[in-house]
């Protein structure tokens, strides 16, 4: 079997991921934070070690500052509807994935003033467009860092410098490029990183966070729960201090332990290097795809430019139909459709159908891209031949 769909989630995890989750369950079982016991410590203490890691990786000076969400989603919503308001100017990108429009939607329909600023059929942005959308009563700027669909690099430290200018704070949706390629949080402008656990840090599903930089004011970003803590139990009222204000009830303890054991295991190996590795992969994608007749690729199409992520789509066939001939006939799993960003798609054309996604990650060999092309050459080949015996029947 072949997986290709690190953008969707990274597989298989690192060995250490698994042994860290276990020896949570087994030796540090207790919940963080609420009692006074050994267990209860040594959960506190993995807890604790896994945002040093964390805020070491993307050079954050406070580990306070790490907030552990579910996922990126839960992150990106703590952050839209924690700080907008009616009458607020928020402006974002047509390359967002629905984690990002669908809360901006409906703070939309609730006041919230929208702006979306277009993107070329490559999936790059038009940053002279962005920075005229900013203006001086502008609250918010969120873009995706690299986009789901085409794998597109956004020029995240320059829209910080365009929302930073008008005072405005920037939101990042880091799902596709926290662990794939270097991220300085304080040095790209960021205010809000926004990742996931489960991509690119290999961590397990269900874990995530929100890196906060030192230009936010927690008085001005309200928690989307509120809860236990184990913090400032005599009071009713949700405490102010990190990490607790954003941190309500037990967290995934063992999800967390696993995910630190996957951001070790990448630093071990360097994100570099990994992302040297991936390039690697792109070129030969990139490179084999656009030698078969009938297959069109979208993106950049520059291995620089994105994150190993390649959207195409074949003539005559839909993208389901290739899709199920890949993983029943040759066992090659792709992802297909509009990958939860229907505005992505409608940007560089493929709404409503989609694309086939081929998305190749730390495990995948120059092998598996090579077979996984000539797989998509022999489906398109056959494509082709059942197109001219149609037109040869009478």
């Amino acid at each position: 079997m072949i997986y290709l769909d690190y953008a969707a989630t990274s597989w298989p995890k690192p060995p250490e991921v698994l042994r860290a989750m276990t020896n949570f369950l087994e030796c540090a079982g207790g919940n963080p934070g609420r009692s006074g016991h050994r267990l209860s410590i040594a959960a506190a203490r993995i807890i604790y070690q896994a945002r040093e890691t964390l805020a070491e990786l993307f050079h954050v000076s406070d580990a306070a500052r790490i907030i552990f969400t579910p996922n990126v989603t839960y992150a990106l919503n703590l952050v839209l509807e924690g700080l907008l308001k009616a009458g607020d100017h928020v402006v974002t990108t047509g390359m967002e994935h629905n984690s990002v429009m669908r809360p901006l939607r409906a703070l939309e329909a609730n006041g919230v003033r929208l702006t979306i600023v277009g993107c070329h059929a490559d999936g790059s942005l038009d940053l002279r467009a962005m920075e005229a959308a900013i203006t001086p009563g502008t609250r918010l700027v969120v873009a995706t860092h690299a986009s789901n669909v085409t794998g597109t690099i956004m020029p995240v430290k320059a829209i910080a410098e365009s929302a930073h200018r008008v005072g405005a704070l920037f939101l990042v949706d880091a799902a596709q490029t926290a662990g794939v390629i270097p991220i300085d949080q304080p040095a790209l402008g960021i205010d809000f990183l926004a990742f996931t656990g489960h991509k690119g840090l290999h961590g397990p599903p269900g874990t995530g966070g929100l890196a906060l930089g030192d230009r936010v004011e927690l008085e001005d970003l309200a928690p989307l729960v509120r809860g236990g803590t184990g913090s400032r139990s005599e009071f009713e009222q949700q405490p102010e201090l990190l990490p607790d204000k954003y941190e309500s009830g037990t967290l995934n303890g063992s999800g967390i332990a696993g995910l630190a054991a996957g951001v070790r295991w990448l630093v071990s190996r360097g994100v570099e290097q990994l992302r040297s590795h991936e390039v690697g992969l792109t070129d030969e994608l990139l490179g084999g795809l656009s030698e078969i007749p009938g297959v069109s690729v979208y993106g950049p199409g520059d291995s620089g430019k994105m994150t190993a992520v390649v959207s195409c789509r074949m003539s005559g066939l839909s993208v389901s139909e290739v899709g199920l001939r890949l993983d029943d006939e040759f066992e090659i799993l792709s992802r297909v459709g509009l990958h939860c960003a229907p505005s992505a798609h409608k940007t560089i054309g493929t709404f409503p159908e989609g694309t086939i996604r081929l998305a190749p990650g730390p495990f995948t060999t120059l092998g598996d891209v090579r077979t996984a092309v000539a797989a998509i050459a022999q489906i398109a080949n056959d494509a082709a031949k059942s197109s001219r015996t149609e037109v040869l029947t009478p």
